[in-house]
């Protein structure tokens, strides 16, 4: 071997360390449109962009642990795949079996159920619209509780109640929300007896709707549950022919780790196929979104 392919190995080995360690670096946003560059969506998603910043940082700890780790499979068994397939099988696989987002919507609905039926029982004792909502911010659940501290200071503000509840549904994003948003504005322009009743008939409607997806929810996960087992038990299995060196012989060439490449390329897409047939699809909204700004 000549002294050449050593250097760029070591040179790569460097680089890749370097842009590990820039990579876990915080970049600070200048303000000037058109400065920052969206990640593609599965490097996004593999470098946990969308993570709080805690959670983003712990990702990419592991990401370059495990690109170290590696390194040191290669180095030690001449498997060059390893590099590439060690990371994605620490962060990648357990990022493609875990539940998707909108296993959470479902906790924010129930919130949203229960903080409509205690606007009801505070508007039952005579409190107008504006005042209730003030009064539910005390009482409104974990979920809903920022977005009801918006609202909240909002009407603090002197926004129109419509405009803030408008506000209001944009935030929570989402079509029971504006169904919630939209009888609280009927109600406001109105100002008529009888709006804690259809807050109540509201929230049993809500509380249906919540029982529906939970069910949902539920039947979406099996799927998810059977292709776990089948993954660790599969990640088992290769553990234990990973021994028998007669058997892994033929992979350690280079035709046959493009081979393993193309195998467990194709597997990943299996997951990544079948994440993406138990993600379900938002309700569209009626409501139309609320001007920026302050209205009068």
């Amino acid at each position: 071997m000549t002294p050449l392919i050593p250097a760029v190995i070591g040179a790569a080995l460097v680089g890749g360390a370097l842009l590990a360690v820039l990579g876990l670096v915080p970049v600070p946003d200048d303000g000037r449109p058109g400065t920052a560059r969206a990640a593609p969506r599965p490097i996004a998603a593999l470098l946990g962009d969308s993570l709080p910043p805690s959670a983003r940082r712990r990702r990419r700890l592991w990401l370059a642990g495990s690109a170290l780790g590696g390194v040191l499979v290669w180095l030690l068994s001449g498997w060059v795949l390893a590099v590439v397939v060690f990371p994605l099988l620490v962060v990648g696989v357990p990022l493609l079996l875990s539940s998707p987002p909108t296993a959470t919507d479902v906790d924010r609905l129930t919130a949203v159920e229960q903080w409509t039926r205690g606007m009801s029982g505070v508007l039952t004792v005579g409190s107008g619209i504006e005042h209730a909502i003030i009064a539910s911010l005390g009482s409104a659940p974990e979920p809903v509780a920022p977005v009801v501290g918006t609202l909240v200071a909002r009407l603090n503000a002197r926004w129109p109640t419509e405009a803030a509840l408008r506000a209001f549904a944009d935030d929570l994003n989402d079509a029971t929300g504006d169904l919630v948003a939209a009888t609280l504005i009927l109600g406001a322009q109105r100002r008529g007896p009888g709006l804690a009743a259809v807050l109540d008939d509201l929230a049993a409607t809500v509380a249906e709707e919540v029982r529906i997806r939970r069910g949902i929810e539920a039947d979406r996960a099996k799927p998810r549950t059977t292709a776990r087992w089948v993954t660790i038990l599969t990640l088992v299995v290769l553990g234990v022919l990973a021994l028998d060196r007669e058997y892994i012989a033929p992979y350690k060439t280079p035709v046959g780790q493009l081979a393993l490449l193309v195998f467990l390329s194709m597997y990943a897409g299996c997951l990544l196929w079948l994440r993406r047939m138990t993600r379900g699809a938002p309700t569209p909204r009626f409501l139309p979104a609320a001007s920026t700004g302050r209205r009068r």
